[in-house]
C-alpha cells in the first residue's frame, strides 16, 4: 500500500506517525477507482451532496477540484471569487460528466448561499429553514437565496412532491482553515442547528476542512504532509468539539485553486474525501430504499 506514512525525523511542527493514513495518489489510486464506479444500489437513482457553510468557505472551488481530478484536467464550473465573499447565490446542481455528454457520475453536489459571519440572528434562522427545505428536496434549482425570507410553498421554485432523487443524502460543512477557530459562537450555533435539522430526518453529515495549505506552512511547503500536521491536527479537534462533528468525519483538503497542472498528490486527498463522503452518504441512502420489514 502506498500510504503517506514514512516521513525522516520530524521537525517540531510535525507528528512523529500521522494521525490518519491515505492512499498516495502516484502509486494507488483506489479512492479514485472507488468514485469513478460508484453506483447506487437502485437504477435511476443519485446519490445528493449538499455543501452548505460560511461565505468564502471553497464550497464552490471543492465542487471544482473533484470535477478537476475526474476530468483529468483544470475545470472552472462553479464560479469562484477571489474575494472572502459570497459568489453563490443559487440553489446549484452539479453532475459530472462521465465521458460523453449523455452520461454522468451518479452523484450531485449541490451548492448553496454561505452563511455570513455578520448576519443577524433572523437571518440565521431564515439560513436554517432554507438548508431544511434542500435538505428535503423541497428546492429546485435555480432558486435565488432571500436572506430575509425563506422559501414558501407558493413560491414557483417550491417542490411540493420531491422524490428520493431531490433528497439530500449527506450533509457537508465546508470551513475555511484559516478562520475556523475565529468562527463566532452564533455562526457555531448556525451549523449546530443545521446538523439538529439534519439528524432529524436522519441525514449524515461530514465536515471538510479547505485551504489547508494557506492555514499551515507545512502543508504548503508538501501537500503529503496534510496527516502529519500537528497544528492541523489540533484545529480539527477544537472544531469538533465546538461543533459536534466527530473527528474521523471530518477531512481535510487542499482545493484547485491557481494551478492549471494537476497533482497526483492533490488528487489523492480530494478523492479521500470523495470516497468517505460517498461511503457515508451511501449507507444513509441504502436504509432509506431497502424495504422495511
Amino acid at each position: 500500500m502506498g500510504f503517506f506514512s514514512s516521513k525522516p525525523v520530524a521537525p517540531p511542527q510535525l507528528l512523529e506517525k500521522p494521525w490518519r493514513k491515505i492512499n498516495n495518489g502516484r502509486e494507488n489510486p483506489t479512492d479514485q477507482h472507488f468514485v469513478e464506479n460508484y453506483k447506487p444500489e437502485v437504477e435511476e437513482q443519485n446519490l445528493r451532496i449538499l455543501l452548505h457553510g460560511p461565505v468564502g468557505a471553497g464550497k464552490s472551488s471543492f465542487f471544482n477540484s473533484v470535477n478537476s481530478v475526474l476530468q483529468k484536467r483544470a475545470c472552472c464550473e462553479a464560479l469562484v471569487t477571489n474575494a472572502r465573499e459570497c459568489s453563490t447565490k443559487k440553489y446549484t446542481t452539479y453532475k459530472i460528466n462521465k465521458g460523453n455528454a449523455n452520461a454522468f457520475y451518479r452523484f450531485v453536489l449541490n451548492d448553496m448561499m454561505g452563511l455570513k459571519d455578520t448576519t443577524s440572528r433572523r437571518n440565521r434562522r431564515i439560513h436554517v429553514k432554507d438548508v431544511k427545505q434542500a435538505l428535503k428536496g423541497h428546492i429546485k434549482d435555480g432558486y435565488v437565496f432571500n436572506p430575509e425570507n425563506k422559501l414558501s410553498k407558493g413560491d414557483s421554485y417550491y417542490n411540493s412532491t420531491p422524490t428520493e432523487n431531490d433528497k439530500v443524502h449527506v450533509l457537508v460543512c465546508v470551513v475555511d482553515a484559516n478562520t475556523a477557530s475565529l468562527m463566532s459562537d452564533a455562526t457555531v450555533e448556525a451549523i449546530q442547528d443545521v446538523r439538529d435539522e439534519a439528524t432529524e430526518l436522519e441525514i449524515p453529515q461530514v465536515a471538510i476542512f479547505t485551504k489547508i495549505d494557506e492555514a499551515f506552512p507545512e502543508i504548503k511547503d508538501d501537500v503529503t504532509n496534510v496527516y502529519w500536521s500537528k497544528c492541523l491536527q489540533q484545529r480539527i479537534e477544537k472544531f469538533s468539539e465546538r461543533v459536534g462533528i466527530p473527528i474521523n468525519f471530518i477531512f481535510p483538503v487542499k482545493n484547485y485553486h491557481s494551478e492549471r497542472e494537476l497533482n497526483p498528490d492533490i488528487d489523492a486527498i480530494i478523492m479521500n474525501t470523495m470516497r468517505h463522503i460517498i461511503d457515508i452518504g451511501n449507507d444513509s441512502l441504502n436504509r432509506k430504499l431497502r424495504p422495511q420489514t
